[in-house]
């Protein structure tokens, strides 16, 4: 195994960024020649050759879940095949295994398949405690992300990387593709106002990045507490672009079962802050629309009822006839584009419900998920799409020509 890692050349390609003393790091392995007529889209876990050398002889750390997977086995057992010395792992929102509730409280345990310690950092704590990092020589990030910015998993990179940057200890990101990462839309988050754990940097819903790109991004504008700087090494993916669409082997969280709704995840979020349900407890879960109030709306043609499944163990009206929408195979009414965010689906179906003071819940979570004190008014006030989007543009433009700087794919 030595003489086969000693072989290998890797390049390390210093990524240009307009900050001096970025530390970002590219790495690209070259022994690939065998398959150069392969199209596949390999994420970054399977370039072992890679990172191999990287780890040997060191005391690893990974920050994981279900995702982290190579041909179905786990990264931890991979690298415990291969000898190497992983002796913590930590785990994201929903959990190692991937399983629990949204917002769910997780708290540390044991992997009783390899008696490996679990750190939670969804749990006491959100950024890994300085004792949480001790005797560790290196961490490894391999989790799937979405590409929309209130999906918590950019959040504990964030987390992560700070703790690494503080702690002098070199963080290695296992790229995977991003499922929407062929198009930007959305707000840009007020961090004055709107800034929270399901949105802590200004970007739009919708970003447009790898999560190993949005990591350089988290390094290169700065984002670190204090300015740190984290000692990053990205692990690109074969054969990806943005233009590729990209179906997940695993589903990356509970509630987002398929390919349909991953695409549909970052419109019908915005529900997630009214009295409605998109699905929790069924198995179209961000694939429907719903309330009990729908009932006799001639367009809400659809029907289901909420009832405890993984993932979702009280789902928001639960065991309750709710009346709506279908959106799982594409919907004459509401279609949704793949290619932008629909405000004009969050508008008619405001204006459709009976009951207009029960839509939005009373807490600001309007206000988090969108990113800006403006739009529950603009929904409330019936503001067209057009000229929502019109408020939205000018910091849009401006976040596009900041994601340039970071693109490691076309």
């Amino acid at each position: 195994m030595k003489f086969i890692i000693s072989s290998i050349v890797i390049i390390f390609v210093l990524i240009a960024c307009n900050t001096s003393g970025i530390r970002n790091k590219e790495i690209q392995n070259n022994n690939t020649t065998e398959q150069n007529n392969d199209t596949t889209i390999y994420p970054g876990i399977f370039d072992t050759k890679s990172y191999l050398n990287l780890i040997q002889n060191k005391n690893i750390g990974i920050v994981g879940n279900q995702t982290s997977i190579i041909n179905n086995v786990h990264l931890v057992d991979t690298l415990l095949n291969l000898k190497q010395n992983v002796i913590k792992v930590f785990c994201p929102e929903h959990g190692f295994r991937g399983t629990a509730d949204a917002g769910e409280n997780i708290s540390n345990s044991i992997d009783s398949k390899t008696g490996i310690p679990i750190i939670s950092l969804y749990g006491k704590n959100k950024k890994p405690y300085k004792d949480q990092l001790k005797n560790l020589d290196i961490i490894i990030f391999d989790l799937q992300d979405v590409g929309v910015r209130f999906y918590t998993y950019i959040s504990t990179l964030h987390y992560v990387m700070e703790a690494c940057a503080e702690n002098d200890i070199p963080l290695i990101v296992l790229d995977r593709p991003n499922p929407n990462g062929h198009y930007i839309d959305g707000p840009i988050l007020d961090t004055a106002n709107c800034k929270s754990f399901i949105g802590m940097h200004p970007v739009p819903i919708v970003y447009g990045l790898t999560i190993g790109e949005y990591a350089m991004m988290i390094n290169g504008e700065q984002w670190l507490k204090d300015d740190v700087q984290c000692n990053l090494t990205i692990v690109k993916c074969k054969n990806y672009n943005h233009k590729r669409k990209y179906e997940l082997p695993v589903k990356p969280s509970p509630n987002l079962p398929n390919y349909r709704s991953i695409e549909l995840y970052p419109t019908l979020c915005f529900f997630e802050s009214t009295n409605l349900s998109i699905g929790r407890g069924t198995n179209k879960q961000f694939q429907i629309i719903g309330h009990p109030d729908f009932k006799g709306i001639s367009k809400a043609d659809y029907s289901f009822t909420p009832q405890p499944n993984e993932g979702a163990s009280n789902p928001k009206l639960n065991g309750k006839i709710c009346y709506g929408f279908n959106l799982s195979e594409g919907n004459s009414i509401f279609d949704i584009k793949n290619d932008k965010l629909n405000i004009n689906l969050i508008i008619e179906v405001y204006q459709l419900f009976p009951n207009k003071e029960n839509f939005f819940k009373s807490t600001n979570s309007i206000e988090l998920i969108s990113g800006t004190t403006e739009f529950r008014g603009q929904i409330l006030n019936s503001i067209s799409e057009e000229q929502i989007r019109a408020s939205w543009e000018p910091q849009l433009t401006e976040f596009k020509e900041i994601r340039n700087k970071y693109l490691l794919y076309e």
